[in-house]
């Protein structure tokens, strides 16, 4: 039997995850549960609707099957009833992707983000029966377009075939393509939720109902000011302080943007990034420089804004 209905709406944050140096981790790198734990609370402080642990920014690929499950765990216990969670199950077959589900009900997750097989380029009647099994569960779920790591593009139509079934409640849209919101809308009534944070506006004005957001692990109360006044129609208001962060938001949308993302939160200072674990090393340092330099100017306009 399915879980209640979950409103999958408002900014919930794919969370960043701490590590701490332990030589005999993994490539040397422990996950830091407490630290990962004052994140996650920094962000439901700051106004964000949710969390969702174990995305690609939550660097899941490169984690133990402990250390995943784990993540999940300390991420419910410590949003409690102040927000929800919103578990990456992400897997290369539906068994995989269907037994992460299982854990992740267990464990009180209030729904959880499915992309279609990852690695495998899977048919349109692939991803209908990953879908449909993992739906087996009765956990509410949000279908993630991602067609740039999966290969498999979740057009309109197949996105209307999906929301027939009733544990799928959302799609996380991130084709980069705004029409699509208004597209999968005339097809279905499945919530639209972006994906990308430099079109997080657009996608609003065309009718995206929530954010499944990146950069608000850096910028959460600024994330959840655009997002508030965008939903409340005050666009004027939002495009002028979605203008001024856009630039370092495009960091979502490139190869690197866990790690740059990740620098971005420590140059924000008020929670901890640090480094992120292989196959990903640091960044360039051209292209650090750039993740610093396009920080620190949206700091300096938030510094100046909070002055008056």
């Amino acid at each position: 039997m399915m879980d209640e209905h979950v409103n999958f709406r408002g900014v919930i944050v794919a969370t960043a995850l701490a590590f701490k140096e332990d030589p005999s981790a993994p490539a040397g790198l422990a996950v830091d549960y407490d630290r990962f734990a004052e994140h996650c609370d920094w962000l439901i402080r700051n106004g964000c609707r949710g969390v969702g642990p174990n995305g690609s920014l939550g660097e899941y690929s490169s984690l133990t099957d402990e250390e995943r499950r784990k993540v999940v765990q300390v991420a419910v216990d410590t949003v409690g009833d102040r927000g929800i969670v919103v578990a990456g199950v992400h897997g290369v077959g539906w068994h995989q992707a269907q037994q992460w589900a299982r854990y992740a009900q267990e464990d009180g997750a209030d729904g959880v983000l499915l992309l279609p097989p990852t690695i495998y380029r899977a048919s349109e009647s692939e991803v209908i029966e990953h879908f449909a099994r993992v739906a087996e569960v009765g956990i509410p779920i949000m279908a993630y377009n991602n067609p740039f790591d999966t290969k498999v593009d979740l057009v309109p139509s197949m996105v209307a075939r999906l929301a027939e079934i009733p544990e799928v409640q959302a799609i996380k849209e991130f084709s980069g393509d705004v029409r699509r919101v208004m597209e999968i809308k005339e097809v279905c009534a499945i919530d639209v939720i972006a994906g990308a944070d430099d079109l997080l506006y657009e996608s609003i004005v065309a009718g995206a109902v929530g954010w499944f957001a990146g950069y608000p692990n850096a910028f959460p109360r600024e994330a959840v000011e655009i997002y508030d006044l965008a939903m409340a129609g005050h666009f004027a208001e939002a495009k002028e302080l979605y203008e001024h962060l856009v630039t370092v938001f495009r960091w979502d949308s490139r190869v690197e943007f866990v790690q740059a993302i990740k620098l971005s939160i420590d140059i924000a200072g008020q929670s901890f990034g640090g480094p992120t674990r292989p196959p990903r090393g640091p960044l360039s340092k051209e292209n650090e420089a750039r993740v610093r330099a396009e920080t620190a100017k949206a700091l300096d306009y938030l510094a100046t804004r909070a002055k008056g």
